[in-house]
């Protein structure tokens, strides 16, 4: 095999694009089960099955094709923040899934393509014009519409939620930043590794044994649909800037939609739509601002 080595920072925004869409049509179908699964299982345990899943996967995948290279980061420091921000993330959004909406949790994440570009500056050094700033302030004002603080919507689980979305956004920045240097499967190797070492401690106090063949299925799927995905989050930043790709983070609210109708029978209410179409709206500017900005270049 010759794809050994981590590809270098080539850019070619449309193959982000499409590696980012890939993700975005898998992570819905994740989301989904975790509500499911976490209706009848703690969700610790829940989060324990997806991120050792996921690192099985990762390893019976690459290590054959890559060998003891799989294991080899010239940012170690920046994998760690990767592993500890995608937990971090992992974990409020599973506590919260089975309090909220399949879309409606999507919708509130959506902060986190917009968090990106505001955290990208000091992290990454990519600049923040005065219309990106606003669109940030925008999406955060769609994020408003859609929690509803003072209504029944704004709860813990919606908190958890943002929490979750910027966690999220932390991990895509030093994701950009380790994209040039190591290889796609070694960032997501290192982003399950040290979530597995730390639930593994935690999840003996929360331990039950799944009920059926079905839900031990259901739980070993969750690190496939997570694990390809965030490989597709990672080959999609070798290919162009963060504040590039993260707004099409947004594609996921047809998907979600999609599932939670199938899945719980659930229509998203006008507030809903109405805040994800806010948030959607400043994200696309900001990515027109980006590629523009790119192309000029």
């Amino acid at each position: 095999m010759t794809d050994l080595a981590a590809p270098g920072r080539v850019y070619r925004p449309w193959l982000g694009i499409l590696f980012m869409g890939i993700a975005c049509a898998l992570f819905p179908i994740m989301n989904g089960l975790v509500k499911l699964l976490t209706g009848s299982y703690r969700f610790e345990e829940v989060v324990w099955a997806r991120v050792v899943s996921h690192l099985v996967l990762i390893v019976v995948v690459f290590f054959p094709r890559r060998g003891v290279a799989l294991f080899r980061s010239r940012q170690p420091i920046s994998q760690f923040i990767c592993s500890m921000m995608l937990l971090v993330s992992t974990f409020c959004f599973f506590g919260a899934a089975k309090y909220v909406g399949v879309a409606e949790a999507i919708a509130i994440s959506f902060i986190a393509p917009l968090a990106v570009v505001f955290l990208a500056w000091p992290l990454l050094g990519e600049p923040i014009t005065v219309p990106r700033l606003l669109a940030v302030i925008v999406g955060f004002a769609g994020v408003l519409i859609v929690i509803r603080p003072g209504s029944s919507v704004f709860q813990w689980a919606s908190l958890m939620l943002l929490a979750s979305a910027v966690a999220y956004a932390v991990y895509q920045i030093f994701i950009r930043r380790v994209a040039g240097l190591d290889h796609p499967s070694t960032t997501v190797f290192y982003s399950a590794f040290g979530s597995t070492i730390v639930m593994t401690a935690f999840v003996p106090f929360v331990w039950r044994t799944p009920d059926t063949w079905t839900d031990l299925l259901l739980l070993s799927s969750l690190g496939v649909f997570g694990g390809v995905g965030h490989y597709c989050v990672a080959r999609a930043m070798t290919y162009a800037p963060a504040n590039f790709i993260a707004p099409f983070n947004y594609t996921q609210m047809i998907g979600s939609v999609i599932v939670g109708y199938l899945m719980f029978s659930e229509i998203p209410d006008i507030y809903t739509w109405l805040g994800s179409a806010v948030i959607i709206a400043a994200g696309l500017i900001v990515g027109w601002r980006g590629r523009s900005s790119t192309s000029r270049t």
